[in-house]
């Protein structure tokens, strides 16, 4: 089981969603990443080398960036981002990873 934590970056994600949404989106990240967030699935992937972060969880349209620390058993959320269309929206703007 891991422990999972927010940047002050994420929460201000987070924040900035509908509450509905926003609810959505916690609770997507508790049920998939308390348990094997190391793990590839179909809303679980290894991103290429990047500056954000080593792992992207979909919820809908919405895209969950985070690391792993297998050692320490946590995972740290680094963003929380919007996918409209092909484009990516992090903080509000475009963003390539």
């Amino acid at each position: 089981m891991y422990e999972i934590g927010l940047t002050p970056e994420a929460i201000d994600d987070l924040e900035a969603l509908r509450s509905f949404d926003r609810t959505r989106v916690l609770q997507g990240i508790t049920e998939q990443l308390e348990h094997g967030a190391s793990v590839e699935t179909r809303n679980r992937k290894r991103l290429r080398p990047n500056a954000l972060a080593e792992w992207e969880l979909r919820i809908g349209k919405f895209r969950v960036f985070y690391d792993v620390d297998e050692r320490a058993a946590t995972v740290k959320v680094e963003a929380i981002g919007t996918k409209e269309g092909s484009k990516l929206f992090i903080h509000g703007e475009e963003y390539e990873l």
